[in-house]
């Protein structure tokens, strides 16, 4: 009778090696965008020798990388490819994407689609326009939850449990709003569904966000249109806040908001 331990312990290890690698990859999202072989370690409890190695054959297989100027490490591009798969099977993505290129092509604007993610409103979707906005409107940014439209779409929809410790680290910032003219603003966009922003994150970029909804009211995601001036100025009565709130309904409609 052949030895069952023989057999299992291979098996056993692979299984094991695979939780280190797992953990190692939660930990890299986790202080994204990069970070230092020392802290990565501290952060998961594990000898730095040890996390090396593991990191070689993450980046051997682009799940890490590494910067050669800094030496820090990040998620690589099969990392990316993963997570993007992921997010794909989310009905707000795929049922947005169509729509978001229809009102880039009306607008001639740069649009994008931010859903929650585990540091705030993440970027996972970008038609891009002729006159690109490239800088704050890649795939994977995380966007300020005060500081752009994105994000003031998603404190005043939210529930205040998601948005709280975020919002309560930005109000600390010296850029912050008044509390008082937080709230006011929130009011305004709960009424209104569209909020409008000049040269807040970046000078001279101006931004339009809408929210999107699925059943039960709950919010899926933002709609951002997004340009430079003097092309775009975001203007608060404009044919770009009609076109935006309507590709918001329709988008919000078919996930049954």
């Amino acid at each position: 009778m052949a030895d069952s331990n023989a057999d299992t312990a291979p098996r056993r290890q692979k299984v094991q090696a695979a939780e280190v690698g797992t953990d190692i990859l939660t930990a890299l999202a986790e202080l994204a965008p990069a970070t230092s072989l020392s802290r990565l370690a501290e952060h998961v409890g594990m000898p730095a020798s040890k996390v090396h190695r593991y990191l070689q054959a993450l980046m051997a297989s682009g799940f890490a990388e590494q910067d050669p100027l800094t030496n820090h490490y990040g998620l690589g591009r099969a990392a990316l490819f993963v997570g993007l798969a992921a997010l794909g099977r989310l009905d707000v993505v795929k049922l947005a994407t169509p729509h978001l290129a229809q009102l880039r092509d009306e607008l001639n604007e740069t649009c994008f689609l931010a859903v929650w993610g585990n540091k705030g409103p993440a970027v996972v979707h970008v038609e891009q326009a002729v006159r690109a906005v490239t800088l704050v409107t890649q795939v994977g940014s995380v966007l300020p939850l005060l500081g752009s439209s994105t994000g003031l779409v998603f404190n005043a929809f939210m529930p205040n449990a998601e948005t709280a410790q975020l919002r309560e680290e930005e109000l600390k910032l010296p850029s912050a709003p008044s509390s008082d003219a937080l709230l006011a603003a929130m009011n305004e966009l709960q009424r209104s569904h569209v909020q409008a922003v000049h040269g807040l994150l970046m000078a001279g970029v101006n931004a339009l966000s809408a929210p999107l909804f699925s059943s039960g009211n709950k919010l899926a995601g933002v709609v951002t249109v997004v340009g430079a001036e003097p092309g775009f100025m975001a203007e608060a009565e404009g044919d770009a806040v009609k076109r935006l709130l309507q590709t918001a309904r329709t988008i919000s409609a078919r996930m049954g908001g």
